[in-house]
């Protein structure tokens, strides 16, 4: 089991009325319990717990070598971020995710997506599909223009109000 499904599961958990959750599928445990506004997760999975572990482990050994990686990945976020985005959301209209959910950029797999960076757009034209508790709702443009940047990538898990798409409205 994956930690972005957890996390997916987590969410869905929280927007219910469930108060108990409990999932055991090959070899993983997973059980939630909802208390006083807070969720307990409780996550046994031998045989992947027991990989992930020796990293975390080795981290605190090598600890010069962790905060050199992390310090590259966090000066890289700050330049991009503010150059192009800050700039163009001032012009630009988001398409954003009603749900929480999974993205999903192509009705189906192996077929393209529905739009890509530079296709022209209308209110009624769908752009992706965010899947949530298996039921996929389409999501459709709202605007007419041209998509100028798609935020997320293909099975990402987001939130209610995140921004899928940048589109320059004509």
């Amino acid at each position: 089991m994956k930690i972005h499904e957890i996390r997916e599961i987590i969410k869905l958990i929280d927007q219910s009325s469930i108060n108990e959750f409990k999932l055991e599928t090959e070899g993983a445990k997973v059980t939630l319990k909802k208390s006083s506004g807070t969720e307990t997760v409780v996550v046994t999975q031998p045989v992947v717990q027991a990989q992930a572990a020796a990293p975390v482990a080795a981290a605190p050994v090598a600890a010069a070598p962790a905060p050199v990686q992390a310090a590259p990945v966090a000066a890289e976020a700050p330049k991009a971020a503010p150059s192009a985005p800050a700039v163009d959301d001032a012009n630009l209209h988001k398409i954003v995710s009603p749900m929480v959910g999974t993205f999903y950029s192509a009705p189906e797999p192996g077929k393209p997506p529905y739009v890509q960076a530079g296709d022209k757009v209308n209110p009624n034209k769908v752009v992706c599909i965010v899947e949530a508790m298996k039921l996929f709702n389409e999501i459709e443009a709202e605007v007419h223009g041209e998509i100028v940047k798609v935020l997320v990538e293909d099975g990402q898990l987001v939130e209610y109000g995140q921004a899928l798409f940048l589109v320059k409205p004509e």
